[in-house]
């Protein structure tokens, strides 16, 4: 379980030296544009199996319950919100943050149509598994590119940065944050959702963990785990 120590990005040969960078090596470019690519097929098998929206949705069925606006507009408020937190984490925006709203619906939009819709629980579950394991190695792959987080993922690498804590429990408990913040103000929670904020946080870091496994790292990085 060494993962689940994990502290930082892995460096590998393809990543980005810097995240804000308009002329990437076009390596880097496809690594970020499939991980994102099988985020989104992942996202996708969560609303497939129909057990539950993602915490963060939660969140904004929760202000949307109070604001009177849609789910999209509360989703967009909370992703500007998020991008404010990013200043005192000194994180910094480049291409993937821009393509990660872009490809990750583009990818939702045309595979859902085309993914199973069990009815037997059995199914449903593991189909939440698969999805939630697909964010995970989908993470790993854009997030070691080094060209730029999502909103979300940008909190989460400047918490682990400033905190020092493991990737695994930074992610869990913004997760966990987000559900219990939605479910107050009326948001609804299905065992997909509960699934999705224990799971997740693992997921990511077992994706960040295999990728830089499996990559050859950059001279004189290595992957930092709390062992």
């Amino acid at each position: 379980m060494k993962f689940l120590h994990l502290k930082a990005l892995p460096a590998v040969s393809w990543s980005s030296d810097k995240a804000l960078s308009f002329r990437p090596r076009p390596l880097t470019l496809c690594f970020l544009c499939f991980g994102l690519l099988v985020f989104g097929i992942g996202e996708a098998l969560l609303i497939a199996a129909g057990t539950g929206v993602s915490p963060w949705t939660v969140l904004a069925q929760g202000i949307s319950n109070i604001s009177g606006w849609s789910i999209g507009v509360s989703t967009f408020v909370i992703s500007l919100v998020v991008l404010v937190f990013w200043i005192p984490l000194s994180q910094t925006p480049g291409l993937g943050t821009v393509l990660n709203a872009v490809i990750i619906s583009a990818a939702i939009e045309f595979s859902l149509p085309f993914l199973p819709r069990p009815e037997l629980f059995v199914f449903k579950f593991i189909e939440v598994l698969t999805g939630i394991l697909m964010v995970g190695l989908g993470s790993g792959l854009y997030l070691i590119a080094n060209l730029g987080p999502g909103p979300r993922d940008g909190l989460m690498t400047g918490l682990q940065r400033v905190s020092n804590l493991p990737v695994a429990g930074v992610r869990t408990a913004l997760e966990i944050t987000a559900v219990v913040i939605g479910w107050f103000l009326g948001g609804v929670v299905g065992l997909g959702t509960l699934l999705f904020a224990l799971g997740i946080g693992p997921a990511v870091s077992l994706g960040l963990y295999l990728v830089g496994r499996f990559s050859r790292t950059r001279a004189g990085a290595d992957l930092e785990d709390g062992g």
